[in-house]
């Protein structure tokens, strides 16, 4: 290598330092330029500041937790610069309950702004204003998809209920508190309850619900249950709901089931009120079941109380039973023995002579003594006679007449001897 090509000359090497301390000098300013634009102003801090909290104005509804509760209010961060506070007359509450009696540390709370600066560094809000805005929302939602709230009823008074949902008033008419017949509407004083809005304006703030389409839901799926599971034999409990000259409906359980006259007892009915009133609780057996029609037909009188079960270790034929005169008919009367169970005397078994119709001889209510002739286990009918009972008992009599007077003959015998030896 050439060292002359190499070499340099001492005026060279002194502008080469000088060249690389103003290289130094300049990046040394470019350092100190960055630093002082990347440092942020008074101005970046109170954004820095503004962004970590939320922004608000008057009016607003802001959810917020619970600081502290005291007899009188609520401190709330509600994650402004300031904190929140809810006094007790802008809270729905019951006039004799306390704020510590309703809310808690850590509860989250929605409330309305009413006023940005209370003088004392505060936010004032009102849970009553914020509810009273959600409220008429949720209201307004309930009525448009017809969806379930609750409302407590605070006074009965002509034509339905007067309730509330949150401070909101609302009506309930007497005939959509239920399905059925409501006789006093006091006895819902108090209560909360499950309804639908069926009619509502916010403008005029009327609001109308009912609680009967809730029961029409909850009967339907009962009914519903109620005819999958249930079978002929069953024994169920119920409530005589309403009685026909035919029979009477039983409720047993989210639906009605027919007992016909004909099996509310063994013994013969004229009406149904004979056996049951309305209210009545009773028991009652399944006797058939028409699940496409909903139809179910029953049973008060027990299948193992049939007075025609084993009926002729009961009755034998030839004897005399004592009975009651319970029906009169043109070719005859029926007759209920003892046992519960009705038989028929032929007109032509009534009397020895001959009789236009019963009523000749007999009245509803007699007691009379009846002659078996005879039963019918399968057609459940016996034949009765009052004709030949009569003839049982004359020849009773006679006999017994008989007896007597064999007694009477012996005592003459007696007396006889007895004055036969005064003669001697």
């Amino acid at each position: 290598m050439d060292e002359n090509a190499t070499k340099q000359t001492p005026a060279e090497i002194t502008d080469a330092v000088e060249k690389v301390e103003t290289n130094e000098e300049v990046k040394e300013e470019v350092k100190e330029t960055e630093v002082v634009e990347n440092t942020p102003s008074m101005e970046d801090y109170e954004k820095e500041i503004d962004n970590t909290f939320v922004k608000i104005t008057e009016g607003d509804i802001v959810e917020g937790k619970v600081l502290s509760v005291t007899d009188t209010e609520l401190l709330v961060n509600i994650g402004y610069i300031s904190d929140g506070i809810v006094t007790s007359e802008e809270i729905v509450h019951e006039q004799d309950a306390s704020l510590k009696e309703i809310y808690n540390e850590n509860d989250i709370i929605k409330a309305q702004v009413i006023n940005l600066h209370d003088g004392e560094g505060n936010v004032l809000l009102s849970i009553k204003k914020a509810e009273q805005i959600i409220i008429w929302d949720e209201l307004a939602d309930a009525f448009k998809n017809n969806s379930t709230i609750t409302v407590t009823v605070k006074e009965a008074v002509k034509g339905g209920l007067r309730c509330t949902i949150k401070g909101i008033r609302a009506f309930m008419p007497g005939s959509r508190i239920s399905v059925n017949y409501v006789e006093d509407l006091k006895e819902y004083v108090g209560q909360e309850l499950k309804v639908k809005v069926i009619d509502f304006d916010a403008e005029s703030k009327n609001v109308v619900v009912s609680r009967k389409e809730i029961e029409k839901v909850e009967l339907d799926k009962k009914r519903h249950e109620l005819l999958e599971n249930i079978n002929k034999n069953d024994r169920l409990s119920g409530v005589v709901k309403r009685i026909t000259n035919f029979g009477a409906f039983v409720d047993i359980g989210g639906i009605d089931g027919l007992v016909h006259i004909n099996d509310l007892s063994w013994k013969r009915v004229k009406h149904p009120s004979e056996v049951v009133s309305v209210g009545d609780n009773v028991e009652v057996y399944v006797l058939d079941v028409n699940k496409e029609k909903e139809r179910i037909s029953l049973g008060l009188k027990n299948i193992n109380d049939d007075p025609w079960l084993n009926v002729k270790q009961k009755y034998t034929e030839g004897n005399i039973y004592q009975g009651t005169v319970v029906r009169l008919i043109s070719f005859g009367a029926f007759v209920m023995l003892e046992g519960g169970i009705e038989g028929l005397v032929h007109i032509s078994e009534i009397a020895d002579k001959r009789i236009e119709k019963p009523e000749d001889v007999l009245e509803i209510g007699d007691k009379v003594s009846v002659k078996l002739l005879g039963i019918d286990e399968k057609g459940k009918k016996i034949k009765l006679s009052i004709k030949e009972a009569k003839d049982e008992v004359n020849k009773e009599e006679f006999k017994k007449f008989n007896d007597d007077s064999d007694i009477s003959t012996s005592l003459k015998d007696v007396f006889k001897g007895i004055m036969d030896n005064f003669k001697e």
